[in-house]
């Protein structure tokens, strides 16, 4: 801790964790519906003061934590905008006909017994080439979740494998910002990085297509009437497979490696000038005007992009799935996510989140303690951390001379650090991921959670991977190696 050689004791640093644990729960339960719009936060803010009191108790030290908090929050400033974002590109992709277009052909090539395995697969592939989670799933995710709808079902499974085949190409993509990352900062090379992922990611997607088609079966001889689905959406869209432009267009910023602002927010221009040339009477619904003008179509496309709409599709269960939140709806999100790195930032300056790990640290004897203790540590730093990049530094800088010193190669590091921190982000509902797919999605993180096999089951095949030696063999110490690692 800074000007203390002293760290606060694991008991006493295990404190704001255990108190931010308790009050996530008690606000899920009384406020289940309403958790993200202000409880959460209040919970996060109480656990930040708690572990500042502790540490103020015997140190005077609070220009640490403002300085911690301006320089993590400052850091964000970047996923802030993506998520506002986010939100607009979502909303234009809806109103100007490419989401609908997507769920009305959909529904009508895909079956409920391979949905699931189907959405999975779709997501992945999105994902790798797209090398996004968070842009997958706010675009070909929404359509997915429409068509499940369509199909008969039930939202949270839809939902899992969604994000089960988002975060897969999450991992695996070498445009993937976690992937560049835990291999830069481990010292790893990034493509050797990605083959050994293989070893675990692998079996874990594959046993969650298993799980996904065995879902399917249970649901195949459920009767869904889709007819009013595509009634509804033609009534209330122009269906015109023209809107796939906007899509292609999309994927062409992205090969061309265009940055995620840049390609957000073109592509909901694009989406704009769909809407208006396709979808002039939904922005004169949405503008609450009697005729489309240039008035009309110009408040149609403002409220679009920046606050909630909604279209008559003459059924209500349509109009809720095509309604949209805009840049206002995530507005919850973004205070969720300063809050949560509020609290990250008090237990990194209090030495609080050192203490903890340091017995992490001792706890190892072995590969498998060694593997084990960092896929645990990337887990508790997503509960801390709020963040998936800060959990990915910081485990890598924790565990990096530890790795060093045995002579284990840096992609085990890099691996086991992908295996827990970057997947699990999406399950902690205050963690920046977390509140960002529930929002977009409609779904409670903690609601999704259980059918997210990918997510759940890579940590674990991360430690089934060292307890049946699939590790490569610890070199002699090199001369070569040194605490300077890229990224550091």
């Amino acid at each position: 801790m800074n000007n203390h050689s002293t760290l606060p004791s694991p008991l006493v640093s295990i404190l704001p964790l255990a108190v931010l644990i308790t009050l996530i729960v008690l606000v899920v339960r009384l406020f289940p519906d309403d958790a993200l719009n202000g409880a959460s936060q209040v919970a996060l803010m109480i656990a930040s003061t708690v572990c500042v009191a502790l540490t103020m108790i015997v140190y005077k030290m609070w220009t640490v934590f403002e300085d911690m908090i301006k320089k993590t929050v400052g850091d964000a400033g970047v996923s802030i905008l993506i998520l506002l974002l986010i939100g607009m590109m979502s909303a234009t992709w809806m109103v100007s006909g490419v989401v609908p277009t997507m769920i009305y052909y959909g529904v009508q090539l895909m079956s409920p017994l391979f949905f699931l395995p189907c959405a999975c697969i779709i997501s992945s592939i999105i994902s790798v080439v797209t090398g996004t989670s968070w842009t997958t799933i706010a675009t070909i995710g929404i359509a997915l979740m429409g068509i499940g709808d369509a199909l008969g079902i039930p939202q949270p499974y839809t939902a899992g494998a969604i994000i089960s085949g988002a975060y897969f190409g999450d991992k695996m993509s070498p445009m993937s910002d976690t992937t560049v990352l835990a291999s830069s900062m481990a010292g790893a090379d990034l493509f050797r990085h990605i083959r050994y992922m293989l070893y675990t990611t692998v079996p874990s997607i594959s046993i969650s297509l298993v799980l996904y088609l065995a879902i399917g079966l249970f649901y195949n001889g459920t009767e869904v009437e889709i007819s009013q689905y595509l009634t509804g959406l033609s009534h209330g869209f122009n269906i015109s497979l023209w809107t796939m432009l906007i899509p292609a267009f999309t994927g062409f910023l992205i090969y061309k490696k265009m940055p995620s602002l840049i390609t957000l927010l073109l592509s909901s221009l694009a989406a704009c000038v769909c809407a208006v040339i396709l979808q002039p009477q939904a922005l004169m619904h949405i503008a609450g005007e009697p005729t489309v003008n240039a008035r009309s179509l110009f408040e149609g496309l403002m409220l679009t992009c920046y606050s909630k709409t909604g279209i008559d599709t003459g059924y209500e269960a349509i109009n809720s799935l095509v309604a949209t939140r805009g840049m206002i709806g995530m507005l919850s999100t973004v205070w969720l996510i300063l809050c949560a790195m509020c609290f990250g930032s008090c237990m990194v300056a209090s030495g609080m989140l050192r203490s903890i790990t340091h017995v992490l640290l001792k706890s190892i004897r072995n590969t498998v303690s060694l593997v084990c203790s960092t896929v645990l540590s990337g887990v508790l730093l997503n509960l801390v951390m709020g963040d998936q990049f800060l959990s990915i530094i910081m485990n890598v800088s924790i565990y990096r001379d530890e790795y060093d010193r045995r002579g284990y190669r840096p992609e085990l590091l890099s691996r086991s650090t992908e295996d827990s921190a970057t997947v699990t982000s999406v399950l902690v509902p205050w963690t920046a991921c977390g509140m960002t797919q529930s929002t977009v999605l409609g779904i409670p993180t903690l609601v999704y959670l259980p059918f997210c096999f990918f997510n759940i089951l890579s940590p674990v095949m991360s430690c089934l991977a060292a307890i049946f030696g699939f590790v490569p063999k610890p070199e002699p110490l090199r001369q070569e190696y040194s605490t300077e690692r890229p990224g550091q």
